[in-house]
This record gives C-alpha cells, structure tokens and sequence, in this order.
C-alpha cells in the first residue's frame, strides 16, 4: 500500500496571524506557496466535521470572494461523484451562481452547466 503526505507550514506574525503558507506533497518535487487554505475533516468518532481555514493577509478580498466561489463549485462535483446526488449538485452549482453573481464576480445569468460532469 502507498503511502502520501501532505504538508502546511504556516509562518505566523507576533500577532499570530498567518503572513505565508507553505505547501508540499510527497509527489511533489517542489514547495509551493498560497495565500489561502480550507482544510475540512471528518471526524467518524463524533459525526462531525472539523476546519481549518488560513489566509495570509496578502489575499485580497477580491481572492477571497473567487476561493469561496470555486470551492462551493467543487464542492458541488465532489458531492455529485461521491454520492450520485446529482439534483442536489444542480441545487449548489446554482447557488454558485447565485453567490458568484452577489458577489459581483459573474455576470447575472451567465450559468455554469448544471448538468452531469
């Protein structure tokens, strides 16, 4: 059995803000570096899912607002391949949309499709 690792390495202020992440995989030649991360776990012990969610502050709220909107759309294709819930895939990708538009980073009525990926 393979085994991979993921590693986060999270320079912080005197603050205690984080002011650079660093990322690396064990398949991965190379460091790299981001301004964001969510991290989501599933704690089968308490039926509950546990988060860490980072940013620098660097990232701009404009960054910020796309982060949020890309993951709520692969949120919504993890979902659909996960569990075959493709109806309530349709019903995050739209709210996507709906949040993307609000947001003003997509213009209104400028859908993704919808359907099966």
């Amino acid at each position: 059995m393979k085994t991979s690792e993921i590693k986060f390495t999270v320079t912080l202020d005197d603050q205690k803000m984080p002011v650079k992440i660093d990322w690396s995989a064990s398949e991965e030649i190379e460091q790299s570096a981001t301004k964001a991360v969510m991290i989501s776990l599933w704690d089968p012990k308490e039926q509950n899912t546990l988060r860490i969610d980072l940013w620098t502050r660097d990232m701009m709220v404009d960054e910020m607002k796309q982060f949020y909107h890309q993951n709520l759309l692969s949120m919504a294709d993890t979902l659909e391949r996960a569990t075959g819930e493709v109806e309530a895939a349709k019903a995050m990708r739209l709210f996507a949309q709906q949040f993307g538009e609000k947001m003003n980073i997509l213009m209104k009525n400028k859908f993704y499709e919808l359907g099966e990926n």
